[in-house]
């Protein structure tokens, strides 16, 4: 572990507490898009939110290109209000300070990127940027993760390949956004991930919490 020049780190429900609530989300994105027009449920309700605001917004397009901007204008402004609601009743993790500050004293990289907006990062970490060398949110990307873009450009950042990095997150998207670009993965518990999931989607290591990557680099 200690040959490992990287550590990305995933941020909801791995660095801090994932308070937000995707399934109230979702249905106002949904109710939303009825205002547009668009009452396909069906084939919207498995798509994760960001995915879901595109899809509707090209389906829009095709007849309203105003519409559709104006949609996508809402549909943010409104996921927007949730997470930074939701990041107002977040703290940091246990551990948390203690990890990114361990890992930079001896030498690592650290990034965070995240789907998360900019300013609910800020209201729960206002130091955040002193913490990590690289911080993505999906305001700082064009392609959020599981797009692998995510992930690349910030080992690009970190001046890092593949190979000598780490992924870390509480969702089988993060273990299969590293697993996809190349990296180490380890699988945190503190979201609403299983042990069992994690394993099943390829993570190579799974802890209880991400502060115990310490104990792995002694």
């Amino acid at each position: 572990m200690k040959s490992f020049k990287a550590f990305v780190f995933d941020f909801d429900g791995t660095l801090a507490e994932l308070n937000i609530d995707f399934k109230i989300m979702k249905a106002r994105v949904i109710s939303l898009s009825r205002e547009y027009g668009i009452a396909d449920e069906e084939s919207l309700k498995d798509l994760l939110i960001l995915e879901l605001i595109e899809a509707v917004r090209e389906r829009i397009s095709r007849e309203d290109q105003s519409g559709s901007a104006a949609f996508f204008r809402a549909a943010h402004a409104l996921i927007e209000e949730i997470e930074i609601e939701a990041a107002c009743r977040s703290v940091l993790l246990s551990g948390t300070l203690t990890l990114l500050k361990t890992l930079k004293k001896r030498g690592h990289a650290v990034g965070i990127i995240t789907r998360n907006c900019h300013a609910a990062l800020t209201c729960v970490f206002p130091e955040i940027e002193d913490y990590c060398d690289v911080l993505l949110s999906r305001n700082h990307t064009t392609n959020v993760k599981p797009h692998p873009d995510h992930l690349l450009r910030t080992l690009t950042l970190l001046d890092a390949d593949p190979g000598q990095a780490v992924m870390v997150g509480d969702h089988p998207l993060d273990i299969g956004l590293g697993r996809k670009v190349g990296t180490y993965t380890i699988g945190v518990l503190t979201g609403h991930s299983s042990a069992a999931m994690l394993t099943a989607s390829g993570a190579d290591r799974v802890l209880n919490r991400a502060v115990e990557i310490l104990d792995l680099l002694t």
